[in-house]
Order: structure tokens, then C-alpha cells, then sequence
């Protein structure tokens, strides 16, 4: 007998391939769960593959009385409820590292896109001001990598991999984390130290409610008005009226943003400004992050359904 995994967040079919070779998959496409499989149906199901970001709290889990295992795709689980998991003893498993890489990647693509202003200077060539000589003060010259100081937000995988991209950059490297390691890079012990010492603040740091608005209005007028900060973590991590209104009023510089605080939806007062720039949460969005992340899936769900523990569980889940 096949086993059964509810896929309870929306994913392509494409990404879910490789898991309907193995299991056999029962697919809300996003729409809550029993409004979609009966009562019968939902009662049956052992496990379930989530976005790490998608609502899943105790009255979800109710609906499976014999849910056994979550599995979220990808390195996030925020939008687990990982007490009422424990209560359950349900067991939680990610993919932690799996799109370090890619998402590292994107930081520093949005970094340097902001900093060298590649959108105006894009729109200044296709335009056809440049061919006219006309003059532009966004094309006046801004400052370079070799030397600028980088804070990074958060030292896990990916801000590890962010910090060495910066330093094989020629910047100045420091950071701010839970946790000081033995890295050669200067640690600050607060996030206002940080930012009151970069000029980029790259934003690393799981979500959750210590971090909830983390990233203030008094962070980003630390930053001062050459600063950037550039987030490829988690929308609430900054208070994005905050955000909205540094970068109306110039308080920063810029910004990079590669997520948001209510996706798939970008507020239309960010949008709007010409010093920022933005992508759809595409950060761990590659063809070797999606084998990896998929990996770490078919891996946590062959050990459960073997009644073994996750290789790659949520540690204190």
C-alpha cells in the first residue's frame, strides 16, 4: 500500500514530481484542507508537506487525527506551530541549507543592484538619455564594495554565505546573531550596534516573534542616509510602514527586497519608489536548490513512514 502525503500548501506540479514517484500525494492546490478531501479522507493522513511559511497551527492539525509528521519544503517553518506539533508529538523536518546558496546569491544580486542603481542606469540607457547626453542626478557616481561595511542580520547557512560573497568583495564584514562564533568577522553584541556601524544591512535571521519588526524604524534611521538594507529572510522581520517611510523621506538610501509581510502582494508605496528593488521571492529558486530541498523531503518522509526519526528535524520540535 502506497503511502499518503497531504501536500497542504500550493506547489507546482513540477515540484512535486519526484514525490508522486514514491507517495501518493493528496493535493489541496492551496484551498484549505476539508474543504477540498473528506472528514474520511483527512482522518487517514499521516504526514504532510507545507511551505515552511504557510499557516499551520493547532486547529489544522486537528483535522488529522493521525498526523504523525509535518515536512516543510524548503529551509523556513515558521508558519508551523511548533508547541501544538510538540504537544502531538508530531515531528517537524526542513530543509536546512539545502538553498543557502542560491539565496546568498540574490542577496548580493539585490545588494548591488540597489547600491549601483542598475534599474535607473537600465532605464537610462533604454530610454535613450544616455545616447543624448542627457543629464541624470541618480547616475552620479556611488560608492563601490571595496571598503563598505556590510551588516549581516542573522548567522546561519545563509548568512555565512552572504558574509563570505561580501568579503571576496573587498567589504568590511560584521554581524549580529544569537549566538557569537569563531569567524573572522567582527561580531556586535545588539542589532543597533550593527546597524549603527554598516552602511547595508543584509537582513538573515529566521522569523518568529523575537524577531517580529525587528528591523524598526530606529534601525533604519541608524543605517543613515547612505544606507541599504536588503532582506532575503522573512517580510515581518521589518516593519514595512517603517520601511515605507525611510524610504519616502530618505532616511536610507535604499533597499533590496526579495520578500515581503503579506506575499504575494508588495504595497504599492513601495512599489512606487524609484530606490528600491525587488523580486518575487525567488531567492532559493534554482534548478540545485529545488534537487536539494526535495532531497531533504523524500529523505524526512522515507524515515518517517519507515518509523525512524527526521534526518533533517526541526532541532526542538
Amino acid at each position: 500500500m502506497t503511502d499518503k502525503v497531504l501536500i497542504y500548501s500550493r506547489f507546482p506540479k513540477t515540484m512535486m514530481a519526484r514525490f508522486a514517484e514514491r507517495f501518493e500525494l493528496l493535493d489541496t492546490g492551496g484551498k484549505p484542507a476539508r474543504e477540498v478531501f473528506s472528514a474520511d479522507e483527512l482522518g487517514g493522513i499521516r504526514a504532510v508537506l507545507t511551505a515552511g511559511g504557510t499557516p499551520l497551527g493547532a486547529e489544522a492539525m486537528n483535522l488529522f487525527p493521525k498526523l504523525g509528521a509535518i515536512v516543510c519544503y524548503g529551509t523556513g517553518y515558521d508558519g508551523v506551530d511548533l508547541k501544538a506539533a510538540a504537544a502531538r508529538n508530531i515531528a517537524v523536518g526542513h530543509s536546512p541549507g539545502a538553498n543557502a546558496a542560491s539565496v546568498a546569491d540574490i542577496a548580493m544580486t539585490l545588494m548591488l543592484a540597489a547600491t549601483r542603481r542598475l534599474l535607473v542606469a537600465d532605464q537610462y540607457v533604454r530610454s535613450g538619455d544616455w545616447a543624448a547626453s542627457k543629464p541624470s542626478p541618480m547616475m552620479r557616481p556611488q560608492a563601490g564594495m571595496p571598503g563598505r561595511r556590510i551588516g549581516v542580520y542573522g548567522m546561519g547557512e545563509i548568512g555565512r554565505k552572504i558574509a563570505a560573497r561580501c568579503a571576496s568583495f573587498e567589504s568590511e564584514v560584521g554581524y549580529f546573531s544569537r549566538s557569537r562564533y569563531d569567524l573572522p568577522y567582527q561580531y556586535f553584541p545588539t542589532l543597533e550596534a550593527l546597524a549603527d556601524w554598516c552602511s547595508v544591512l543584509m537582513i538573515a535571521v529566521r522569523a518568529g516573534a523575537e524577531t517580529q519588526h525587528a528591523v524598526s524604524a530606529d534601525i533604519l534611521k541608524r543605517l543613515g542616509t547612505d544606507g541599504y538594507v536588503v532582506n532575503i529572510s522573512r517580510g515581518s522581520v521589518i516593519d514595512e510602514k517603517a520601511l515605507v517611510a525611510a524610504l519616502t523621506e530618505k532616511t536610507i538610501a535604499g533597499a533590496g527586497l526579495d520578500v515581503y509581510d503579506k506575499e504575494p502582494h508588495a504595497p504599492d508605496a513601495l512599489t512606487a519608489l524609484p530606490n528600491v528593488v525587488f523580486a518575487p521571492h525567488l531567492g532559493g529558486h534554482t534548478l540545485e536548490s529545488h534537487v536539494a530541498m526535495q532531497n531533504c523531503v523524500l529523505a524526512n518522509l522515507t524515515a518517517f513512514f519507515e518509523g525512524k526519526p527526521l534526518p533533517y528535524g526541526v532541532k526542538g520540535a
